[in-house]
């Protein structure tokens, strides 16, 4: 995975890192950190700038995160329960968990959403409650925008300071992303595992 994701930035260049950036919040098993990493290492290298590879890797993320709020805007907060009751354990929550956290949701949602773009693990995910209840739209973008743009600076800047020091700098980001992705799934069946409904 790491060497296409290589290959496809170093053929599309600023368009390739947009459309992955897009994929990458649609499609979450190609992280954000392997794809602005890698735009770091190329900006070391002088085959990217700054500036314009943190404004399309932003515009990526907001736009594949839109995706996820628009379609839970169209869902609404009802239709979602037959389908959390249903796949409960799959999902590692119930409905009164759903509930709970609407409510902490409808009264921080902005900052929720800003918060959760430094998590690997919910950062994508969280668009789809944002959207469930309803946020107002501008507001998801503003704060969708501001959190990403924040998280897309740090991805940059490590993996420049990495393709400034090493000569395998974008082996040494993709095997970090794969032992991430292995992490979550670690986390995600131990939960699973773990689960019991709670009544």
């Amino acid at each position: 995975m790491d060497a296409f994701v290589v290959r496809l930035v170093e053929l599309g260049g600023y368009w390739g890192i947009f459309f992955l950036m897009i994929a990458e919040n649609v499609f979450p098993p190609i992280p954000s950190e392997l794809i602005m990493g890698l735009g770091g290492v190329f900006v070391a290298r002088g085959k990217m700038d700054f500036w314009p590879l943190l404004a399309v890797g932003t515009a990526g993320t907001v736009i594949g995160n839109y995706f996820w709020c628009a379609l839970g805007d169209q869902l609404g907060y009802q239709r979602l329960r037959p389908i959390v009751e249903r796949w409960d354990r799959w999902l590692t929550l119930e409905w009164n968990e759903v509930e709970k956290a609407s409510a902490f949701f409808r009264r921080h949602g902005q900052w929720v959403v800003f918060a959760m773009r430094f998590s690997q693990f919910l950062r994508t995910i969280i668009s789809l409650p944002a959207g469930l209840t309803h946020m107002s739209r501008w507001r998801f973008v503003l704060f969708t925008t501001a959190g990403s743009a924040i998280w897309n600076v740090v991805l940059i800047a490590g993996g420049r300071l990495l393709g400034s020091r090493l000569e395998n700098a974008e082996r040494i980001i993709g095997w970090l992303t794969i032992a991430s992705i292995v992490v979550l799934i670690c986390w995600y069946a131990w939960r699973v595992a773990r689960w019991k409904p709670k009544d």
